[in-house]
């Protein structure tokens, strides 16, 4: 898709939660590109719906690797690469949380709601961190959006189940989440760093 848009793109696989991963991955950028202008931190997961007290060790181990760990070996990377301390020409990071940081998601996933709200504080921390190095770090907090994640956590009709519940009474789009985040790595937010921009219908 990205490609017939006339745009380029590299995919490398890998799993963000696994350090030497996060490594090959920069590396393979710097070898196809020769330098790095943005990091969208995205990846993420969640979980079947659960109480803490059914909660086993591994399922926090994982959430935590892959939604806090993750984004922070990437954005430690990025830094690498575009902070002017390490001879970097600048750049923008955007990372992306969620509405239930805000809402602790009680009854469904607290550990999911938990590992978001360290990405909004690792984003205030990083962007105070880095401000005089030329790079801007802010975040994206979506709310309910139609995208596949809710059947990945076992719940397929939650879009559907909580759209009356939102003050603009329907779910967001993938689109309206991307636009944001352009927004926020462009030069039009060139004096916007550790902000955190909620993209959640009202919620």
């Amino acid at each position: 898709e990205i490609a017939a848009a006339g745009g380029e793109a590299l995919a490398v696989k890998g799993d963000v939660g696994v350090e030497a991963d996060v490594v090959a991955m920069f590396e393979a950028v710097d070898r196809a590109y020769g330098r790095l202008d943005a990091l969208v931190n995205n990846a993420g997961v969640v979980d079947v719906k659960a109480r803490v007290d059914e909660m086993s060790v591994a399922r926090l181990e994982r959430m935590m690797r892959i939604n806090v760990i993750g984004p922070m070996l990437c954005a430690r990377e990025a830094v690498k690469r575009m902070s002017s301390s390490h001879g970097g020409r600048g750049g923008a990071i955007v990372n992306i949380s969620s509405a239930a940081s805000a809402h602790g998601s009680p009854g469904e996933y607290v550990d999911y709601a938990a590992s978001k709200g360290a990405i909004d504080t690792f984003t205030l921390g990083l962007a105070r961190e880095v401000a005089t190095e030329g790079v801007r770090v802010n975040a994206v907090r979506p709310g309910i959006i139609g995208t596949e994640i809710h059947a990945s956590g076992g719940q397929p009709d939650r879009v559907e189940r909580m759209k009356d519940m939102l003050p603009m009474k329907r779910a967001g789009t993938s689109d309206e989440v991307a636009h944001a985040v352009l927004y926020l790595l462009s030069d039009d937010a060139s004096y916007t760093t550790g902000a955190i921009l909620n993209v959640s219908g009202g919620r």
